[in-house]
Order: C-alpha cells, then sequence, then structure tokens
C-alpha cells in the first residue's frame, strides 16, 4: 500500500473538537481501535472488524514514522503523540492476544486489498488530510469466480444413474447469450467509498428504526396460488404477490410457525423457477417434500439421500441437505436450475466453512447461466453472532460481493445523493438493502391471520442403521400378527384373500397381541418397545429442530416421554451452548417450582426439557409460544395437556407445537390416531361436526393397522 502524501502536503483541519491540530489521524485511530477491541470481547470480530484492524495497524506505523521524521514538531508534542499511538498499538496488541489469528495481519504488506485501501483513504480524508490523485482513485480486483465444484471436492462427486438418463433426454440446455454479452458499467458517484462497513453499521444501528421489512402489495382480491382445498393466509398473500408482480430475491426471515416453507413452494411456482433446488437441514427434508406435494400438486419433488441412488430425476424439485451437497455439486449444476432456496440460511455464515462455498459456488453458476433466477434465503434468525452474519446470505442473493454492493443495490444507494460521511446515509442505506428483498414478520405482527393453537407436523426420516432396524422390526411384528391371522382362518376352513380381511378377526388378533405386549412389557419386540425406540431414534434430530427453533423464537418447551430422550436432547442442547432446565417425575415439588421460575423469568434459560407424563399438567410455561414434542403419547389428552403448558390465559402469541413424526414407520398412525381422537373430544364435549372416531385405543388401533397393511387392505 502506497504512503500517504508527505507531511507537507497535508491540509490542517477546522477547529472541529475530533481533530488534533498536530496529528488529526490519531483521534479516529483511537476511536477505531476502541470499536475493534469492543467487538472482540464480545467475540463478534468478522471480515469489516479484521480489515479495520489492519487498516489501524498499517496507519499506526505510518504516521509513527511521520511523526518521528517531522522536526517541525516540538520534543515534547513529539514525544507526546508517540505517547498516544502506543496507546493504540498496545490496544491492537491486546485484542491479537484474544484472537490470535490477528497477528498474521500485523505484517506490513497485509493492508492491500481494495477495501483495505479504500477505508485507509476514507479515515485519512475525514482526517483532514491531502492525498495524491493516484491514493484517491481504487481499482477493484477482478473477483475470483468460484468453482462449481472445489478441486478438493472433484474426486467425491457422483452422479445417480437417473441422471444419465435425464442428460440424455435433454442433451443442450439452450443458453442464455444475452449473459455473456459484456455490459458497460457506468461510473457511479460511490464507486470511490468502502460501502460494505456503512451497510453493515446501518443495520446494527438500526438507522431510521422501524421493521427490516420491504413493503409489499396489498392482499389480492382473489387467491389465484392455492390449490383446491387450501388457501394461503393474508401475510402469505402478499409476498406471493411481490414474487407475481417481478421480485426474484428475497431474505425470507419470517418467525417459525409462518408458512416460509409453502411461500416458497409457491413462490417457485409463479416464478416458474424449474428445476428448483431446496438446500435444507436433514431434519426437515422430508417435511419440504410433503409441502411440495401439498401446495403444487402438480409438480414432483425428490430427496436426496446420500448418494442419490433413488432420486426421481426427472422431478421439479430436488430436496438436499447440507451434509450430502457437497457429493452432487457437479451433476446439480448441469441441469439447469432455474432457482435455490436455502432453508435456515444461517447456516452458510461462516463463509470458511464448505457448506457455505458449496451453497456460493452454486449460486454463482445459477446466476451465470440464468436471468433472473429465483434466490430464497429462508431464516428466522439471519443474524446470530454480528450483523456481518449477512454477508454470507446477501453474496447469496447477489446483492453484494462481499467486498461492494452489487450493480443493482449500488444503483439504490447512488440514488440516495449521500455518502458515508453524511449521517443521513444510514438510514437511506438500511431502506435500500430492505428493498432488495428482506421479509421479515413476527408471530405477533400477524395473530389474526393464525390460529390461536397449531400442531405442525415435522416429518423425519431415520436413514441410519437404527432406522433401518427399526423398520425391520416393524416389519416383523406386522408379518407375525399376519400369520396369527391366516392361522385362524384356516382353522375356520376359509381361504385367505388378498385385499380382503375380516374385522372381527383382525380385532381379535389386535387385542390379543395387546394383551401379550402388556405383559412382557419390555422384552420382545412389541407395539410399545417399538414406538419406544422410534423416539430414542428421533431424539437427535428433534433436539437439533429445536435448537434452531430457539434461534429463531427464542424460549421452547422440549417434551418426551422417556428419560433417555430427555438426556439425549440434554447433551445436544449443552454442546450448541444452550442453557436449559430439566422438568421430571422424581424432583421434589420445590425443584421443580425453581426450574420452572428459571425458565419464565431468566432470560439466559432457553429451553425447558419436560417429561410428557410428569411435566404435561399444572405447569404455568406461556413465555414461550412453541413447542417441540420430540415423541408421541399413546393418548390425545396427554398431548393436550402438553401444549397448553403454554397455550393458556396470559400468552399473548399464537401458539404452535412441532411434531416430530418419524416417516414410513407406525409413528405417522399414531399421528394420525392422536387427532381423531381429538376430533372425538371435539365432537362429544365441545358439538363439534367432526366425523366420528373409532373408541379402540391408539396401541389397538395402530396394531390393527399394521395387520390390514400385512394383509394388502392398506
Amino acid at each position: 500500500m502506497p504512503t500517504t502524501a508527505p507531511a507537507q502536503t497535508r491540509r490542517r483541519g477546522g477547529s472541529s473538537a475530533r481533530r488534533d491540530e498536530d496529528a488529526p489521524i490519531i483521534p479516529i485511530l483511537a476511536r477505531k481501535v476502541r470499536e475493534v477491541e469492543a467487538k472482540a470481547q464480545r467475540g463478534k470480530l468478522g471480515p469489516t472488524n479484521r480489515v479495520k484492524f489492519q487498516v489501524i495497524a498499517f496507519l499506526v506505523r505510518e504516521e509513527r514514522a511521520r511523526v518521528k521524521a517531522d522536526d517541525q514538531l516540538a520534543a515534547g508534542t513529539r514525544a507526546e503523540l508517540l505517547k498516544r499511538l502506543d496507546g493504540v498499538a498496545t490496544i491492537l496488541a491486546k485484542t491479537a492476544a484474544r484472537d490470535t489469528s490477528l497477528i498474521q495481519l500485523l505484517e506490513v504488506d497485509q493492508a492491500t486489498s481494495p477495501v483495505a485501501k479504500r477505508m485507509r483513504r476514507d479515515w485519512l480524508l475525514e482526517s483532514g488530510a491531502e492525498l495524491a490523485p493516484d491514493e484517491l482513485i481504487i481499482t477493484d480486483v477482478a473477483p475470483v469466480t468460484i468453482q462449481s465444484v472445489p478441486a478438493a471436492l472433484a474426486e467425491r462427486q457422483v452422479v445417480p444413474p437417473q441422471i444419465e438418463a435425464r442428460r440424455e433426454y435433454h442433451p443442450f440446455l439452450a443458453p442464455d447469450l444475452t449473459l455473456r454479452q459484456p455490459v458497460a458499467t457506468p461510473r457511479r458517484r460511490l464507486d470511490g467509498w468502502e460501502l460494505m462497513g456503512p451497510l453493515y453499521k446501518a443495520f446494527e444501528s438500526g438507522a431510521g428504526g422501524g421493521a427490516a421489512s420491504m413493503e409489499l402489495p396489498p392482499v389480492p382480491e382473489f387467491d389465484r396460488v392455492s390449490p383446491k382445498g387450501l388457501e394461503v393466509m393474508p401475510h402469505q398473500s402478499r409476498f406471493l404477490e411481490e414474487v407475481r408482480l417481478g421480485h426474484r430475491s428475497f431474505l425470507l426471515a419470517d418467525e417459525p410457525g409462518l408458512g416460509k416453507t409453502a411461500q416458497s413452494v409457491l413462490a417457485a411456482s409463479l416464478a416458474n423457477a424449474y428445476p428448483l433446488l431446496a438446500v435444507v437441514p436433514n431434519v426437515v427434508k422430508m417435511n419440504w417434500a410433503r409441502e411440495v406435494e401439498r401446495w403444487t400438486p402438480q409438480r414432483r419433488a425428490t430427496v436426496i439421500q446420500g448418494d442419490g441412488e433413488n432420486i426421481d430425476a426427472f422431478a421439479d424439485v430436488f430436496i438436499v441437505n447440507y451434509e450430502v451437497l457437497d457429493r452432487h455439486l457437479s451433476w446439480l449444476s448441469s441441469i439447469g436450475l432455474k432457482g435455490i432456496v436455502v432453508d435456515e440460511a444461517h447456516f452458510i455464515k461462516n463463509l470458511s466453512s464448505q457448506r457455505s462455498r458449496n451453497v456460493l459456488s452454486l449460486a454463482t453458476q445459477l446466476r451465470e447461466q440464468t436471468r433472473d433466477p429465483l434466490m430464497l434465503a429462508l431464516t428466522g434468525t439471519p443474524l446470530i453472532n454480528d450483523v456481518e452474519d449477512f454477508d454470507a446470505i446477501w453474496r447469496f442473493l447477489g446483492w453484494t460481493n462481499g467486498e461492494k454492493p452489487g450493480p443493482a443495490l449500488m444503483d439504490k444507494l447512488d440514488a440516495t445523493g449521500l455518502t458515508p460521511a453524511d449521517k443521513a446515509f444510514y438510514p437511506e442505506a438500511r431502506e435500500a438493502v430492505i428493498s432488495m428483498g428482506i421479509v421479515r414478520r413476527k408471530k405477533k405482527d400477524v395473530a389474526a391471520d393464525l390460529p390461536d393453537k397449531l400442531i405442525a407436523d415435522l416429518p423425519v426420516e431415520l436413514d441410519d442403521e437404527f432406522g433401518r432396524s427399526i423398520r425391520e422390526a416393524e416389519r416383523e411384528l406386522a408379518d407375525r400378527l399376519a400369520a396369527k391371522y391366516r392361522r385362524i382362518i384356516e382353522a375356520r376352513g376359509d381361504r385367505v384373500l388378498i385385499g380382503e380381511v375380516d374385522e372381527d378377526i383382525v380385532r381379535l388378533v389386535a387385542e390379543g397381541e395387546l394383551e401379550e405386549s402388556k405383559a412382557s412389557g419390555a422384552g420382545g419386540d412389541n407395539v410399545f418397545t417399538m414406538v419406544r425406540k422410534i423416539g430414542q431414534a428421533k431424539a437427535g434430530l428433534a433436539a437439533d429442530y429445536a435448537v434452531q427453533l430457539q434461534r429463531s423464537v427464542g424460549k421452547v418447551v422440549f417434551f418426551a416421554k422417556h428419560i433417555d430422550v430427555m438426556d439425549t436432547a440434554e447433551a445436544a442442547f449443552a454442546a450448541a451452548g444452550l442453557r436449559t432446565v430439566s422438568i421430571r417425575g422424581e424432583q421434589s415439588t420445590p425443584a421443580r417450582q425453581e426450574a420452572i421460575d428459571a425458565f419464565n423469568n431468566d432470560p439466559d434459560v432457553a429451553i425447558a426439557v419436560c417429561s410428557l407424563t410428569a411435566a404435561g399438567v399444572g405447569l404455568n410455561m406461556q413465555v414461550a409460544s412453541n413447542v417441540v414434542l420430540a415423541e408421541l403419547s399413546w393418548t390425545a389428552a396427554e398431548q393436550t395437556q402438553a401444549i397448553d403448558r403454554v397455550h393458556r390465559i396470559g400468552q399473548e402469541e399464537p401458539v404452535t407445537a412441532w411434531r416430530i413424526i418419524a416417516a414410513h414407520t407406525v409413528d405417522a398412525k399414531i399421528a394420525e390416531l392422536i387427532d381423531s381422537k381429538q376430533g372425538l373430544a371435539a365432537r362429544a364435549l365441545d358439538g363439534e361436526a367432526v366425523d366420528p372416531a373409532s373408541s379402540d385405543s391408539v396401541q389397538l388401533s395402530a396394531l390393527k393397522h399394521l395387520l390390514r397393511q400385512a394383509l394388502g387392505a392398506e
């Protein structure tokens, strides 16, 4: 980096109190180093503050050399200035000791990036320095093109056989040649300014106030997007109307429970953004597939598991979790994607992580191949540690490239007529970014749209060895029931007909199995031990979802039926750095009340881990409005009582209960049966017009279901 102009070219500043007559840059360095120190103390030293650290170190060395060489300074003045520079250097050293990765930034040649050069120039201009022309004009280096498949991952790439068939069916993807034509970029007034730091500052200070949510169109008169039998809520329809009008990039930061997945699925339909890629956490993959089928039944979704052996290559929506994306980069970048949705987008905030690199490389290639693709970043918590958590999300959306705003955002900033030197710039800059597509609604803001209590099912795939063993045990139980049924039919002299069953014998076999299961308890494979194993298999996934949920909405109540599931969850929460309280059956009354009080009153207690049976009654936890049901109860009443720990008088927000359901197991049938029992209660007690439900217990009904399934009748 070139040094500043000689001392004689400097123009002293006016009488402003923040300038020093002999070394006006020193007060600026002192202020900036305190900002960096404060961030480091809170563990929030992001990219912009690391650049600040570099520039401060460089200017301290530069100013020290200037002061020593200035023979016009009195000895006492020189000593005072050097002492003040030593004070700045001392803070730099202490900060580097706190974060040792900063030490390498103290090297003489470190502060040479365009961002660092612009920051140094702006500080010197603020101090009143007069700079040489070559220091005023700073050109950007050409952006580095991110390879769709990094060299380190090339050997890991897989191409499912079905994808080869798709390629043969569509051997050529028509290129959009207009994307390759050079576009003349006009010179902008703000081209010379460092803008990323001011943009982050605008959000950190909440410049201008108000919610960070763009203005959306009013609710359309007609619902043009919902399939028959479904209806979008007003807040969803306003977002979708914006998509229909042509907007294509959004940070959708609605709170959980407001239907971000449904909005994304319908947005893809409105934008015709197929094939669409959805990159999601493992725990919600199955739910994404279900939502695609539900809201866009004319479209096909496929979930990518492992190496993708069983995917539908001709699907419209490809759903993949972060953990396996790395091996599918090659073929995903070759099938002509028209849109990408990143769910829980805060997962990519660490730009050095492989999952962030994977997502950004696909996004970069998509923008090179497709004009105006649909880009959606979904997260209730875009900021976790620092405003610079926005960095990766803004890059994914194409709003910035990390060093400067993209063309569209730059045009909006330029249109303000302001610069970062103007205080009025910050609210205008914040509004400019928001207008790029930030949409943020809270439950309380749209409470009138929502039911006061909602049960949302999240199906999860148990695709590990434990899950496979559960499904095998379920098949063995069903086969055992079917064998008993056939023996009775044959002893009676009748023929067993595929798809036809004698309901009396189905009941007889199921009742016999239930009695044997109750007698054997935890011994052998029966419906009780199977459901317990399913709960154990879901424990980690349920805990992962609760962690994500807590980061979005604050306090969460986590219910489980068995102690080992609670133990697994508590270990996961501790590993995530979350404080919890536990409410279990063996607790004394004072200990239980202490835990409840801590959850309700201590802002640092994030999750209450509760026994479904021990904590289902008599507790008041309405400080939370979100419940995770990691295991299902055998009774609808038990589930209702658990949810009503937060859905009670004093609750100011709609309550959402998230049921974690093991897909393709008896767990899904049990959830259905519980819901039918709730319908029975509504009919019998509240006079609601619902279909009558069987009076059989959930256990008996589940066994009858397994038997009918084995006999081909369901």
